[in-house]
């Protein structure tokens, strides 16, 4: 094929620069906004309804009866998004089956949320909320360096320092929390056992959101989001059911104090679950850190003006400082991958004929078009002659 048929066959399938290239690459960054803006608003008023139901009508249900209910309507959920993608001759049952036998990586993660929750609950009786809440910002540090070891990125400069700027300006942010005096940790406390607590809280937390999306972008069983997410909410479940009897149910017993809120409330928890995958899926663990990090700014502006929260100065200063770090990382053209080593200076080491494949012309007439009337020159001799 001449050059100017092949560039037309290859513009006719999108690729390398044709046509459909870059309403594809539109598209795809469409969606990847959308699913971040929704995780974004999905975080803010799952935030201020748990403060509505616990902080304003002083409801005593059991958080982890709550966490639970949203990994069945998950479960649900996604067996219904399943049935909509199976091929021809395939039973929902039988894929289930399939999925769930599958689920070895997925119990992992599940074993690593759950271990993170006890983590949390050893630090917070340890160590202060405050605290709590200032070593909690190293997870956007902890989620960049683990996608940098397993996932083998590199990040520009701006992009660390917008990403230490966010986590410098969540921490001031969340000033009204670590500088309340009612945030000091219990009688007999010991600090150096919460300090590590959170530590490894913050390096899990990391390392679960690069494994997870390693998993769903790198797997070789080519399941898709929502299998993954039915896998994931399978192993939770019991993990749940084991924290509810060990703490014997909520203060009004097994699925006493339960409301319409509460139920919402396990709603929005699921819908956040399916958005984080979505979101690593369509974009990756560093955006939905962005995400979730910009609706703390969000939430507590509806906090403010829907249940008079606090919202001082620091805090419009520092909220600004959160969004324009988001801007910084996200608009930074700089790529990102794994870095190569250059090419060194020197001629290239000469090859034999044996191990010389063909390729195509290198070398074109000044017209544009090939001289097939001359024989393939190697790599190395362009070079030479170049």
């Amino acid at each position: 094929l001449s050059p100017s048929t092949r560039d037309r066959d290859r513009d006719s399938t999108g690729k390398k620069g044709g046509p459909d290239g870059p309403k594809k690459r539109m598209w795809i960054n469409s969606t990847k906004l959308v699913v971040l803006l929704i995780l974004c608003f999905q975080n803010s008023m799952y935030t201020v309804l748990r403060r509505y139901s616990q902080g304003v009508l002083k409801e005593d249900y059991s958080k982890y009866e709550c966490l639970m209910v949203a990994e069945i309507i998950k479960i649900i959920f996604a067996a219904f998004m399943i049935q909509g993608t199976l091929p021809v001759g395939v039973t929902l049952p039988a894929r289930l089956k399939h999925v769930a036998v599958k689920s070895g990586r997925m119990l992992f993660l599940a074993v690593i949320y759950g271990l993170m929750n006890i983590l949390s609950f050893v630090a917070l009786r340890n160590i202060g909320a405050g605290m709590f809440t200032i070593f909690a910002q190293c997870k956007i540090l902890t989620t960049a360096t683990f996608s940098a070891v397993l996932l083998g990125r590199t990040y520009s400069a701006t992009k660390w320092r917008a990403l230490i700027s966010l986590m410098l300006g969540v921490l001031l942010f969340s000033e009204p929390v670590w500088n309340r005096n009612g945030a000091e940790p219990e009688e007999g406390a010991n600090p150096v056992m919460g300090t590590v607590a959170v530590l490894v809280e913050v390096t899990l937390s990391g390392f679960a959101s690069i494994y997870f999306e390693k998993v769903v972008k790198k797997d070789p069983e080519e399941m898709n989001i929502w299998e993954r997410n039915f896998q994931l909410a399978l192993w939770s479940f019991p993990i749940y059911v084991g924290f509810i009897l060990n703490e014997q149910g909520g203060k009004s017993g097994f699925f006493g104090g339960w409301s319409a809120v509460a139920f919402l409330l396990s709603c929005l928890g699921a819908a956040g679950g399916l958005l984080v995958a979505l979101s690593i899926k369509h974009g990756d663990s560093i955006l939905k850190t962005l995400a979730t990090t910009g609706a703390i700014v969000l939430s507590s502006v509806m906090d403010h003006f829907l249940l008079s929260g606090p919202l001082t100065p620091i805090m419009i200063i520092s909220g600004v400082q959160v969004v324009i770090a988001i801007c910084n990382y996200t608009f930074d053209s700089s790529p990102f991958g794994v870095q190569l080593p250059k090419a060194s200076p020197r001629a290239p080491k000469q090859e034999s004929d044996d191990e010389v494949e063909e390729t195509e012309p290198l070398v074109k007439q000044e017209e544009g078009s090939v001289d097939n009337s001359k024989p393939l020159k190697r790599p190395s001799q362009v070079l030479q002659v170049a």
